[in-house]
């Protein structure tokens, strides 16, 4: 979707002559198609436009901000955001970014999919519904879908500022997830899964529906176990689960509001030696990568774990200019509507070398006894601040590396630093759920409660 430069332009002006010290404007489009599927046949569909602005303004070091989904307000913004700016508590950190040397992804080559263009509706309602065939066709045991979605979204993106900053980019969003429910003996159970891309040739809609069948069927004939202190692999999907709720740590506006669990913890040992954790706004198709944050400023791949040492913060242009640093390029917003806050690109672990990655059935071999978790309820639920959860887990139970039987109501609790501390091994099926991604992770002998 293309956005209009110009009418950018005109808001800065405008701002800037109504006594506005410095202006930003953020603007995207964008051209949404979704749909779900039920018995084969679409359940609900919708296809929309959608165009959104806002502008940012500072003046005399304190801020105001307005949006609209109309051109024809734009004397109305201006006058919105210089009025809250009038209201709003001095605030010295304040300040828009400057243009960077540094070079990102060139044109957004990586995140727009010129396919885009030339998917039909009915094109699209096919991919869906193949979601759910192969879920269905997998194991005759599949007896419902409780959802099979799908999305197609072609996106524009412009942000503009009066301190130079002038971008724009294309990019293109694909997503496919679906719940199958296996059915046995009067034993029902669920498997999920999720795949996207800024590339639809990436996303395998079979794959996505096999795998969550495969999920639901693997934990029928489920048992309970006895309360044990066993090792335990988290399977990529449950790890990312966790690796989401750390990332809030790693936000500098979190350490500055004393809500991190990493605050004053720069170049000490926070997780197991034998990871890094990464940040990357330039992994080719991913869907955290982009050219530039949501203000204009460069994205890049940082390390903010190296060998298990905190090495810093994710940062934007407000965090940075209070921490006396660079921004890192994570300023992200939900929306038009919204200010820009701090988010991950695409943050994954990985092992130190590639000769550290081990094998998935290296993984299970690896284990005498332990309990391989393929689902956690409520692991949103965990506090973000001191990283502490206690949650249900469901998973296989492993002996001399083979798996033996389904576990069900299993409980796993303790705090999130101590759980990536005892990681002792990295598989080699790293795979990412939005933008968080994580390989499975075999973790030291944990408490297992009934």
């Amino acid at each position: 979707m293309k956005v209009d430069r110009e009418f950018a332009s005109r808001l800065i002006e405008l701002a800037l002559r109504k006594g506005a010290e410095e202006a930003e404007v953020y603007v995207k489009s964008a051209r949404n198609l979704s749909m779900e599927v039920k018995n084969q046949e679409v359940d609900a569909i919708e296809s929309s436009l959608s165009f959104g602005y806002s502008l940012r303004v500072i003046r005399d070091k304190r801020p105001g901000f307005s949006y609209s989904t109309s051109t024809d307000e734009i004397g109305l913004v201006v006058e919105r955001a210089i009025e809250a700016a009038r209201w709003a508590d001095k605030d010295e950190f304040l300040g828009l970014p400057h243009p960077s040397l540094r070079k990102g992804i060139e044109g957004g080559s990586e995140i727009f999919d010129t396919e885009i263009t030339d998917i039909k509706e009915a094109e699209a309602i096919k991919l869906v519904l193949t979601i759910e065939k192969a879920a269905v066709n997998f194991d005759n045991r599949i007896k419902k879908i409780r959802k099979a979605f799908g999305t197609f979204d072609d996106i524009g993106i412009l942000i503009l500022n009066s301190n130079g900053i002038d971008v724009s980019y294309p990019c293109t969003k694909y997503t496919a997830q679906v719940m199958a429910v296996a059915e046995e003996n009067g034993e029902s159970q669920m498997g999920w899964d999720f795949d996207g891309s800024r590339f639809l040739k990436d996303l395998s809609f079979e794959d996505v529906g096999r795998n969550a069948a495969k999920r639901a069927v693997q934990l029928l004939r489920s048992r309970k176990i006895d309360t044990i202190k066993v090792p335990i692999i988290l399977d990529n999907s449950v790890a990312s689960e966790f690796l989401g709720i750390f990332a809030s740590s790693l936000s500098a506006e979190s350490v500055q509001k004393g809500r991190s669990l990493l605050k004053d913890r720069v170049d000490q040992r926070v997780i197991s030696s034998k990871i890094n954790l990464v940040d990357s706004g330039l992994i080719p198709h991913k869907l955290g990568t982009r050219p530039v944050d949501d203000e204009g400023v460069i994205t890049s791949e940082k390390i903010l774990i190296k060998e298990g040492i905190l090495q810093g913060y994710l940062q934007n242009t407000y965090t940075a200019k209070k921490d006396g640093v660079d921004s890192t390029g994570n300023a992200l917003r939900g929306g038009y509507s919204g200010l820009p806050s701090i988010g991950v690109t695409n943050l994954y672990l990985k092992a130190l070398s590639d000769s550290d990655v081990i094998s998935f059935g290296s993984l299970l071999s690896s284990l005498d006894k332990g309990l391989y978790i393929t689902e956690a309820m409520g692991v949103h639920t965990a506090n973000p601040i001191s990283g502490e959860f206690s949650i249900g887990v469901s998973g296989l139970w492993i002996e001399k590396g083979n798996v033996k039987f389904p576990v069900k109501e299993a409980v796993i609790s303790g705090d999130i630093l101590s759980l990536f501390q005892r990681i002792e091994a990295v598989g080699d099926d790293l795979r990412f759920y939005g933008s968080i991604g994580t390989p499975s992770l075999l973790i030291g002998p944990m408490d297992i409660s009934a």
